[in-house]
């Protein structure tokens, strides 16, 4: 079977909505999504890279770019308010549903994004990030043991190694065939590579 690997951030709204696309994507083609949670800031400080939101110029004009992606995509979007919002937790309870229950991970992944970019909340807020694990019917003592257990630490930190090793600079990032596709504006190249 076709595999399509997925480097993203829960801080990327890129990331968010190239989430939603290559599943359409993946379904269309008959490929398999290998999902790569890793975190963002290690590849940043890695690569010298940092967030398009901090350079004005760039943070204006992607504003305007994630609006005509959701039109043209038909995925809702809407900037978090809260933003910038430490992903650490975030992506540390993605990678032990990953690890643990991996057949609720689109869903759990899913109510994530969505609290980010379709209906924001503030995830910086201890509270309102144990409410929203609790509303994705986990057990608040389950993800507080997740967030520290050292197989899910362990594993985040390899998955963002391997990205900075495959050259990975931003999210999001595919694969296909050990050919790397950064952005979202490069997913019908990604299509492109899926039909071989």
């Amino acid at each position: 079977m076709k595999q399509v690997e997925f480097y993203f951030d829960l801080g990327s709204p890129y990331s968010y909505l190239g989430f939603y696309q290559i599943q359409k994507i993946a379904a269309e083609k008959q490929a398999e999504i290998i999902w790569k949670p890793m975190l963002l800031g290690g590849v940043f400080k890695a690569t010298g890279n940092s967030s398009p939101l901090m350079v004005p110029a760039k943070a204006k004009y992607s504003m305007l770019d994630l609006k005509r992606c959701s039109k043209f995509w038909d995925i809702p979007v809407k900037m978090n308010p809260y933003f910038p919002i430490n992903t650490l937790s975030l992506m540390r309870l993605v990678t032990a549903i990953q690890l643990y229950q991996p057949q609720r991970f689109v869903e759990v992944t899913t109510g994530l994004f969505n609290a980010m970019f379709r209906v924001p909340r503030n995830l910086n807020d201890q509270q309102e990030f144990i409410q929203l694990t609790s509303e994705l019917g986990l057990e608040s003592e389950q993800v507080q043991s997740w967030l520290n257990d050292e197989q899910v630490k362990a594993q985040l930190k390899a998955i963002t190694e391997q990205a900075i090793e495959l050259g990975v600079f931003g999210a999001p990032t595919w694969f296909v065939n050990d050919e790397m596709f950064w952005g979202v504006d490069h997913l019908h190249f990604v299509e492109l590579a899926l039909n071989h």
